[in-house]
């Protein structure tokens, strides 16, 4: 969970680009996370800065460099390729994917500028209401991620850290993907990728294994297991356990008596182990989502109009 650890952020009221940060939100494996704003206008954005901490540190005057020789190539080939990330992640405006609306170089390093919603983390969300979440939340979250999805696929690039923590859920109902830090090209081996990110039970055994391939079939694993965890109110049995001895029941058997078959049938096939045996596109998966479906979508701003908390929690106006 954000916050858990000591970050290895920068100090409120430091200023970059024409940014002062007002506080660090959290972080992963691979960046820090602030509240920031702008100088000019006052207002207030996401700001994330590329630091991943097995390769990298903040020496005492805020620059990030390499923590050993050992580290300084893969850091630097992984700086490259968060800033041509980003690059392209600023041309990628949809309603579902977060709003990067510039990126820069400071300190050594990468930052990349998002716009700021208010509304709810789906972890907390979640969080809050011990899984069971309904069908209808499911039918109206989550097939818009499937089309801003969709869009990042088409690009060649992958979002390789879907999980309930990633998707933030705004005040109208509307979800926005979130955490573009692990974004990685495809067809490619784990091999030829800078570092690693694992999200227990909801990265597929691909992402474990640097031999396996990634593809746009790892990241619907991802969504169907934060699909699970909606329904279940934890993260699903990880992969490489999974892949050594499969213990999860399928949700068509464990949750049949709450939801109807197809939804737990389309869950069970992203979740397959086996990644040639999943969906291998995001319109593939669309099509068992919604085949037969028996629900009306619920109406978002009924059903969401109380989400009125920050973009990471509940936070400050």
């Amino acid at each position: 969970m954000i916050g858990r650890k000591k970050l290895d952020s920068l100090k409120p009221g430091t200023r970059l680009d024409g940014y002062e940060l007002e506080k660090p939100l959290g972080g992963g494996g691979f960046s820090v996370v602030y509240v920031a704003r702008q100088l000019d206008t006052g207002e207030r954005v996401i700001i994330k800065e590329y630091i991943p901490n097995r390769l990298a540190r903040r020496d005492r005057s805020g620059q990030v460099q390499a923590r050993s020789d050992k580290t300084e190539s893969r850091f630097s080939r992984g700086r490259k390729l968060f800033f041509q990330e980003a690059s392209t992640l600023a041309t990628l405006k949809h309603n579902n994917i977060v709003d990067v609306f510039n990126f820069f170089q400071a300190n050594g390093t990468v930052y990349m500028v998002m716009k700021y919603q208010d509304g709810e983390n789906l972890q907390h969300y979640l969080a809050s209401r011990r899984g069971g979440l309904s069908e209808r939340f499911l039918r109206t979250v989550f097939p818009p991620l499937l089309d801003g999805l969709e869009l990042i696929h088409s690009r060649d690039l992958l979002h390789l850290d879907i999980k309930p923590g990633n998707i933030h859920i705004q005040c109208g109902g509307q979800p926005l993907l979130l955490d573009f830090g692990a974004v990685h090209g495809f067809p490619q081996s784990r091999q030829e990728q800078p570092g690693q990110v694992i999200s227990p039970g909801f990265s597929p055994i691909e992402q474990y294994d640097n031999r396996g391939y990634v593809g746009p079939w790892t990241d619907l694993y991802a969504l169907g297991a934060t699909m699970r965890a909606c329904i279940e109110g934890r993260a699903p049995l990880n992969a490489r356990k999974r892949h050594d001895h499969d213990s999860l029941r399928p949700a068509q058997h464990a949750f049949r008596k709450r939801y109807s078959h197809n939804l737990l049938r389309a869950i069970d096939w992203a979740m397959e182990v086996d990644p040639l045996l999943r969906p291998q596109n995001v319109a593939t998966f669309r099509a068992a989502l919604t085949a037969d479906i028996a629900l009306e979508p619920e109406q978002p701003r009924s059903a969401f109009g109380w989400l009125t908390t920050t973009l990471l929690g509940r936070g400050e106006s």
